[in-house]
């Protein structure tokens, strides 16, 4: 078992190496694309969550053996790294070796619980947080995961420490909380990502949805990236003659 991968398709955005560490997640978020990806029964995939077997060696021994040596690797894709509410101790092996190796770790998580490893991390590595909407709004659509409003304290946390930080806001399920992200929760992170909603149906104008977004970003001086499936839309509404 090869762990350590180059992320394909939309997933080429967040960077160069990753790694997916559980068989699955709880969070339970409604819109998650991974059983789908990984052909599982999504009931298996919300309930049954465990750590690959072997996971910690294999990654150990790619890292050894292939080199790897100054990457940033991305923690993780089809799952969360911090399953909320489970063993998730493997994480913090993982992220050993990965700094002990000279690399460095990029962390995106639902859950509160990654605070326990803030003492491995420097300011070479990237800690973030998704948050789709607001925390009314998440109790429904991911339901198991940590509420919104813990996330960003732990964001907050992380960014004090000295870590770099960052927001994903993919995907959008409420603009109201994304376009408040951006212009009142700035010093909570060093970088925001903004992308929409696919393969679920939505009534959010998504052009006029990221044209607003960029304009708070440059007003507020944020740094951000809007995701290529919004940039997309932003650019079809355009050309269509949309405001």
């Amino acid at each position: 078992m090869k762990p350590i991968y180059k992320p394909k398709a939309r997933a080429k955005e967040y960077g160069d190496l990753a790694i997916n560490i559980y068989t699955g997640c709880p969070h339970k978020c409604y819109y998650c694309f991974a059983p789908q990806v990984l052909h599982k029964d999504r009931e298996a995939f919300h309930y049954i969550v465990e750590p690959r077997k072997g996971i910690v060696d294999a990654v150990k021994n790619q890292l050894d053996k292939e080199c790897i040596n100054g990457k940033l690797i991305h923690l993780c894709f089809t799952c969360d790294p911090y399953p909320h509410g489970l063993d998730n101790s493997v994480t913090r092996e993982i992220i050993k070796s990965i700094k002990e190796t000279g690399n460095h770790v990029q962390i995106l998580t639902k859950s509160i619980d990654a605070v326990r490893d803030f003492d491995l991390l420097d300011s070479e590595d990237w800690f973030g947080v998704t948050i789709s909407c607001n925390t009314p709004m998440a109790t429904k659509t991911e339901p198991n995961a940590s509420n919104p409003f813990s996330r960003l304290l732990v964001l907050q946390k992380a960014h004090d420490l000295g870590v770099k930080t960052w927001l994903s806001c993919e995907p959008v399920l409420e603009t109201e909380a994304i376009y408040k992200l951006i212009t009142d929760y700035g010093d909570a992170y060093d970088k925001i990502k903004i992308g929409k909603l696919n393969y679920h149906p939505s009534n959010i104008n998504w052009g006029k949805f990221g044209r607003e977004c960029e304009r708070l970003c440059i007003e507020h001086k944020r740094n951000y990236y809007i995701k290529d499936d919004l940039r997309l839309a932003m650019s079809e509404e355009v050309s269509n003659g949309q405001s």
